[in-house]
């Protein structure tokens, strides 16, 4: 391929020569490493088992391969999973909304400082309009025999919160179609690689018939032999890093047709071991521990927290979380916090595993008779035990909940020890999480709603607790 010399092995199939293009894939890690020593064992050996047959490989990461609750990952600012995809040997990567969205502006900036990759976002600017110079919308691969390969990145839409941060993000699919048009004439096949999710792949496969394959993810969906999609084919290998996709490809190399296309996806549950790979595995942890482990102040008393009973740790959050909003009320679920936060020094590394979700503070308007409705809602007895995946939790149960500024006394609900007037507006303040879920109607349909941005909950718990004891 272009400035690397590389090349293709051909098949003769009757009379005519093949092209064989074998392209690997992942995507949606989150910082799960307990897969990635065979990951990496996989892609590397393809890679020379390719060579040797006077073969290429090309390797792509469809973004979310960082997730803040690693110590790893939180402590470099996903530096560390940069070096990882260096090691493996990755041709491109996009970025997902994990990498986009859960760190200030100046971290994702300085995220790929270090990269030996190509970073394939079409959809993501600075606020001037310009792109990063870590960014690009798309590449162009030109393999031995000359086929042009166009390779686009596309991320999924969050405008409010790249907004918030310093950045745009614009519509992927108005994005797509200028690259498309681009490359329609320059190129002999075009790979999409989408953290969009598997609606959003299935459509543009439909519409786009210049498309040839497209690589998912963002919906953690699995095809374990792809899915046609309009003249694509769709692949994705699920989540933290469970699979490794592979997709061959066969070109005529004189017309540059395209004359098979199939997928499979490798369990690596079902793979080989790799050398020292629990050490492996515990080095990435540990490396991360490290790095948060200079003590922040001495806590002089144990701050106790429960999923179901009282918790005086998710009590503070609670009510830091309405300080910190300056709302009117505010209800967490104790779920939030994963363990006691224990008498003696504590540090940033304490804070990650008590509160490893990258979830922010959110307020939301609410009248009076609608939150009245949400807060008795929360009474029901379903929620504790409930198990909750996604929306940016990382535990495992939802939890009691658990409030501040809210009374139930006599079959009345007090606001600041006064009664809830129906008409009246309040501010709420919770965890964004519940904004996205449809846990609560009243909350899901505001329109109303405000979010703060680039703390999480645990930065929110550092601030109070410096207040209180430092």
């Amino acid at each position: 391929m272009t400035g690397n010399g590389q090349r293709f092995t051909f098949l003769v199939k009757g009379l005519r020569l093949l092209e064989v293009l074998h392209i690997y894939h992942t995507n949606d890690l989150h910082s799960h490493f307990e897969h990635w020593p065979r990951i990496h064992d996989l892609v590397t050996e393809r890679r020379r088992w390719h060579e040797q047959e006077g073969d290429e490989v090309l390797l792509f990461d469809i973004g979310d391969h960082m997730d803040r609750w690693h110590p790893l990952s939180d402590a470099t600012r996903g530096k560390g999973n940069t070096e990882l995809l260096n090691q493996a040997g990755y041709d491109a990567v996009t970025i997902g909304n994990n990498e986009g969205i859960t760190m200030p502006y100046e971290d994702l900036d300085s995220m790929y400082e270090k990269k030996q990759f190509k970073v394939l976002i079409a959809n993501l600017y600075r606020k001037d309009g310009t792109r990063p110079v870590w960014a690009q919308p798309y590449e162009t691969y030109i393999t031995k025999s000359g086929t042009r390969i166009g390779v686009i990145g596309l991320t999924a839409n969050f405008s409010t919160f790249y907004d918030m941060l310093g950045w745009k993000v614009s519509d992927p699919m108005e994005e797509l179609a200028s690259c498309v048009a681009s490359l329609r004439k320059e190129t002999d096949l075009i790979i999409l690689l989408s953290h969009l999710g598997i609606n959003e792949d299935e459509i543009i496969g439909e519409k786009y018939p210049e498309i040839d394959l497209i690589l998912g993810g963002h919906t953690h969906h699995i095809l374990h032999e792809g899915k046609k999609a309009g003249n694509a084919l769709l692949g994705a290998a699920g989540k933290y890093g469970q699979f490794t996709g592979h997709v061959m490809i066969e070109i005529e190399q004189e017309t540059k047709e395209i004359r098979s296309k199939k997928a499979q996806l490798y369990d690596m549950n079902e793979w080989d071991a790799a050398e020292r790979e629990s050490e492996q595995i515990e080095s990435y942890y540990q490396r991360g521990k490290d790095l948060l482990s200079s003590p922040i102040l001495k806590l002089p008393q144990k701050l106790a927290a429960s999923s179901f009973e009282d918790s005086p740790l998710a009590d503070l959050l609670c009510r830091t979380l309405r300080e910190w909003c300056e709302a009117d009320c505010a209800f967490l679920n104790a779920g939030l916090l994963l363990h006691s936060l224990e008498q003696g020094p504590l540090t940033e590394y304490d804070l990650l595993s008590v509160c490893p979700h990258p979830i922010n503070p959110c307020t939301i308007q609410l009248t009076g008779a609608e939150l009245k409705e949400v807060l008795l809602q929360t009474k029901d007895e379903k929620w504790p035990h409930l198990q909750i995946k996604g929306l940016g939790f990382r535990g495992t149960v939802m939890g009691r909940f658990v409030y501040d500024c809210v009374e139930f006394s006599d079959q009345k609900i007090l606001i600041g020890h006064k009664p809830l007037e129906p008409k009246k507006l309040y501010t709420l303040a919770i965890p964004d999480m519940f904004t996205f879920g449809r846990f609560f109607p009243e909350i899901y349909r505001s329109k109303h709603k405000t979010y703060f941005l680039p703390e999480f909950l645990r930065d929110l718990l550092k601030w109070k607790i410096l207040q209180l004891y430092n």
